[in-house]
């Protein structure tokens, strides 16, 4: 059914989650070989980071092929082709997300120079197919779901993101999606946080972003 009768949900904000993964991956060359091997600290805050966005991206993806496609399919039959469309993309992502993941477990296992331009070259080349995919969902598929579903079920995709999030840094989750999100929304996104998630992002969790941000930026 057409959620046009209720509130549409603002989709919009999948534009700004979507930043996270292009300026990660953007700046991958940079990033990447700022760390020597013989800087054993770098490697491994380089390393998390990456692993962290890769991990991310897979809850993202999962998220929508369990709770976005299916119920677009449904609910507008007319649009199924570009649907099946976008939603195939994530099997061609999904090829060069785990190209990535292979290239950055080698460079942390021997921080060298090759591997270090192996793990550039992979994670560029994912963002670059990644982006296209992006494109796509942005220009097509968010405002069908503007259109098809609540903004509760719109809601789900980030709660089931952080729930099946495998990532060790889940703040780190949360200050990049915050980066991109202006004062307004993230007093709100605050708000609405269960008290006990609140306090640790309060006493702990934004100090430790600053900190490790700062640290992989610097």
């Amino acid at each position: 059914m057409n959620s046009t009768s209720t509130t549409r949900p603002d989709t919009s904000d999948m534009v700004r989650f979507h930043r996270v993964f292009r300026e990660a991956l953007g700046c991958a060359a940079q990033i990447v070989g700022s760390a020597s091997s013989d800087d054993a600290e770098r490697v491994a805050c380089v390393s998390s980071y990456y692993a962290n966005v890769l991990a991310l991206l897979h809850a993202h993806h999962e998220g929508e092929d369990e709770l976005l496609w299916p119920k677009l399919m449904t609910r507008a039959p007319e649009h199924a082709d570009l649907v099946a469309r976008v939603s195939g993309q994530h099997e061609g992502v999904l090829t060069w997300l785990e190209a990535a993941e292979a290239r950055l477990a080698e460079w942390v296992a021997e921080p060298n120079v090759d591997r270090g331009a192996a793990l550039a070259s992979a994670l560029a080349t994912l963002g670059a197919e990644l982006g296209l995919h992006l494109d796509d969902e942005e220009r097509h598929i968010l405002p069908l779901a503007a259109d098809y579903l609540t903004v509760e079920e719109w809601n789900e995709l980030p709660a089931h993101g952080m729930r099946t999030f495998s990532g060790d840094k889940p703040w780190l989750v949360i200050g990049l999606i915050q980066e991109q999100m202006p004062p307004e929304a993230v007093a709100e996104m605050e708000a609405h946080m269960p008290p006990p998630i609140r306090d640790f992002w309060t006493n702990a969790g934004r100090p430790q972003f600053q900190g490790f941000v700062a640290q992989l930026r610097g």
